[in-house]
């Protein structure tokens, strides 16, 4: 295939997410109002609960077995590597810029967390079905692609989720102004991504956790004088302040789970010739959770276009900044990114899959996730920032992905 067939091939799944987005976006205008608030907040609950579970397990027990299992173990590596690179990356834009302090954990988390789900879902696919894709059978190929891109979607939800989750709350400094959790007494939070849900339902107590640690720590202090605490006690209180900074109850959300149920269907036998296949006599469920799943990636993208409409309406983020922001996630990772992976790929940590590499790859030019607004959200700090840096980051995304994802093609192929 020549560079200009590539690109056809490497536009079109663009082009469709392009086009729900502004579907999303153009619901959600005052005038039309169809993806309000309350309609994105229940949208986003069906994708977190439903939607987002059925796909993950579904496409990992089809696709994953014990043998594939041991073959993709680069894959969390490599997904680690795009979070601590754009990360680093981002702590040098915010000194070379000057970046406000309170705007630290906004920029190095933009820079660390790429949308690894439901682009990839959009993407993948798309390329497989074109008949011109260079991943031979169309078949074969989206279910091994869903497979890679509903893996990537749970262990890049892993890390946002502790490692991203951390760096904005060290560097959170609460807004002066009301916000709609504020308005409501802490009962609701806007929702900014169906990845994010179970933050917003833990919301009441980790909104107070920086202070609640604080305290604990004070107290531990004053018992100390007093010889009143016990050594059992203080590793106590240290663990409770430790389970706070990394909440773990957000790491058994739904798609975790599901993840976890999808690879033990798919990795353990007698369960995968239970459930996979047309003759398993529990199909049905694996169906069912299939059809479920179908519905995530059209209802996760028109909730991204929904999101980025308030970043039309707001102002106030240095050029310079957003502008560093774009040339990190799509100019500096994925260049970075053809050396790790082809260097992974000379020593054979990643083996033959030309569709395997193009996935890896292309973890390193993905636009920030929009996990990104609900963090934010969260602490209540940077949120009309984080809107204007998501929507430059998205309108770029348009160009830049299409042209990584020509290149990633040529090269594979």
């Amino acid at each position: 295939m020549d560079f200009l067939d590539l690109f056809i091939v490497a536009l079109l799944p663009v082009l469709k997410t392009l086009i729900i987005t502004a579907v999303g976006l153009f619901l959600a205008l005052e005038r039309v109002n169809i993806l309000g608030y309350t309609a994105r907040h229940n949208l986003n609950n069906l994708v977190f609960f439903i939607f987002t579970p059925g796909l993950v397990a579904s496409s990992l027990a089809n696709t994953i077995t014990l043998r594939s299992l041991k073959q993709l173990w680069f894959m969390p590596v490599n997904i680690l590597l795009t979070f601590i690179i754009g990360s680093a990356l981002g702590w040098i834009l915010v000194k070379i810029t000057r970046t406000p302090q309170h705007l630290h954990g906004l920029v190095i988390g933009c820079c660390s967390a790429g949308n690894l789900g439901n682009l990839l879902l959009i993407i993948i696919p798309a390329v497989c079905q074109d008949s011109s894709g260079p991943f031979g059978d169309s078949s074969s190929c989206s279910t091994r692609g869903e497979g890679y891109a509903s893996l990537s979607m749970a262990i890049g939800a892993v890390f946002i989720w502790t490692y991203v989750y951390n760096i904005i709350r060290i560097y959170a400094v609460p807004s002066n102004s009301i916000d709609k959790l504020s308005q409501s007494g802490g009962s609701e939070i806007v929702l900014d991504d169906s990845s994010s849900i179970e933050e917003a339902l833990l919301s009441k107590n980790s909104s107070n956790s920086e202070y609640n640690q604080s305290q604990t720590e004070i107290t531990l202090l004053d018992c100390s004088e007093n010889d009143k605490v016990t050594i059992g006690k203080k590793m106590k209180h240290h663990l409770k302040s430790l389970s706070e900074s990394i909440n773990l109850k957000m790491l058994f959300a739904p798609s975790t789970i599901a993840t976890i149920v999808g690879l033990s269907i798919g990795a353990i036998s007698p369960l995968r010739n239970l459930f996979v296949g047309n003759k398993a006599a529990l199909h049905v469920i694996d169906s069912s959770a299939s059809m479920l799943g179908d519905a995530t990636v059209p209802s996760m993208t028109l909730i991204v276009g929904a999101n980025l409409l308030r970043g039309l309406k707001t102002t106030g983020v240095g050029k310079w900044l957003v502008f560093g922001v774009v040339v990190v996630r799509f100019v500096a990772l994925p260049l970075l990114g053809i050396l790790i992976v082809k260097g992974a790929h000379h020593f054979g940590m990643v083996g033959s899959d030309s569709l395997y590499q193009f996935v890896l790859l292309l973890q390193y030019a993905l636009p920030s996730a929009m996990t990104m607004g609900t963090l934010t959200q969260l602490f209540r700090s940077c949120e009309t920032e984080c809107s204007v840096i998501m929507l430059w980051n998205y309108l770029v995304a348009a160009v830049a992905l299409t042209l990584w994802t020509t290149y990633y093609l040529w090269i594979v192929s």
